[in-house]
Formats: structure tokens, sequence, C-alpha cells
């Protein structure tokens, strides 16, 4: 994963605050000037949680990163999203108590656990299937914005001492999920506000 600057994080923040705005607005936004206070619409960060045994990542038949117990954030990145979507989700994240106790019920957090995660680039959680038969990803960030928030994200779970693997952003993945439960869980920041 890439170091991300403090200049990175606000240059992300910059470009995604802009996506989000009429064109006037972006042009004014991206060239440095003060922009419009009113934002065309709502975006989001999305995850796919899946609490799991055992989680792989292979590209080109290598392991690229690989958990035991734990959960698999299948993570999307919306067109416009903000460093504070991340906040909350992560926050939401390793608090969510999806963790079994000693009666087996849902009363332990990943924190309380130790939980090793697994961080998976999807854009496709972005996927929008009103129309016809083939899926819009308009709505997902696109790369040059994307793979910097996913970065932040995972260095924002390390910095909460979490043992954090990763697959590779953009890659043809393979992934394995040994699904404990089934547990899945679907969160969106829309409604976690």
């Amino acid at each position: 994963n890439r170091f991300l600057s403090g200049d990175m994080i606000r240059q992300v923040n910059q470009v995604g605050q802009a996506a989000r705005l009429s064109t006037p607005c972006k042009n004014k936004l991206l060239n440095g000037q003060a922009a419009c206070s009113t934002f065309s619409e709502e975006f989001t960060v999305r995850a796919i949680l899946q609490r799991v045994t055992a989680g792989k990542v292979t590209i080109a038949g290598r392991v690229n990163g690989a958990i035991n117990s734990g959960l698999v954030i299948l993570l999307g990145v919306g067109s416009a999203d903000m460093e504070s979507d991340l906040n909350l989700l992560i926050n939401k994240i390793v608090n969510l108590r999806i963790f079994a106790d000693a009666q087996g019920k849902f009363n332990l957090s990943a924190l309380d656990v130790n939980a090793e995660l697994l961080v998976v680039s999807q854009f496709t959680l972005y996927a929008d299937c009103r129309k016809g038969r083939r899926p819009s990803f308009t709505d997902a960030a696109r790369p040059v914005v994307a793979a910097p928030m996913c970065d932040l994200f995972v260095e924002k779970l390390r910095s909460l001492g979490c043992k954090v693997e990763t697959g590779e952003f953009g890659a043809d993945m393979l992934v394995e999920i040994h699904n404990d439960g089934p547990v899945t869980i679907w969160l969106d920041t829309a409604t976690l506000k």
C-alpha cells in the first residue's frame, strides 16, 4: 500500500468533493477557487462484511493476502466519498458485535476478538441494474480517487491495531471466503448517518 501524505489525502477529498458538485462548482473547486456551498446529490461508501474462518486473495497464482478467523471486507468507494465516510464505516466495522461470546450470542466486536481483516476493493457494489441487462457502474469512483481511498481505509484500520491483509486494487483476483455462520452484512454509510 502506498503511504498517503496529508497533501494527497486533501487532494483525494477535493476531487471527491468536486464530483458531488454541479459542473460550474466543480470547475471552481478544481481550479482552487471558492466552490459553491451546495451539493447536487449524496454519495456513500459501501461494504459487505463476511465473518470467516479463513479468507485468501490469489492473484496470478500467488497469494497476495490471507487471514484466519475474522472478516473479509468487500469495499466499494463511491464517486464522491469523503474521508468522513471512511471514518464512519471503519467505526461501525470494528465495533459491530457479530462475533459470538461464550454463550454463543453476538456480543463481541472485531476489536474484542482481535479479528484479522482482509480488505478487497469491489467497485461492483455500485452496480446500477435498473435499466437493461448490463449493469452500469457510473456511481463508482474512478481509480484515481478509489485507489487512494482504499489505501487510506486500510491504513486507518491498521492504526487501530488490526491485522489487515489486502487484495490489489484493479487486479483480477480470486477471492476465497470461508463464511462462518454464514454471517454476511451489508453496510452503506447513507443509512449510517
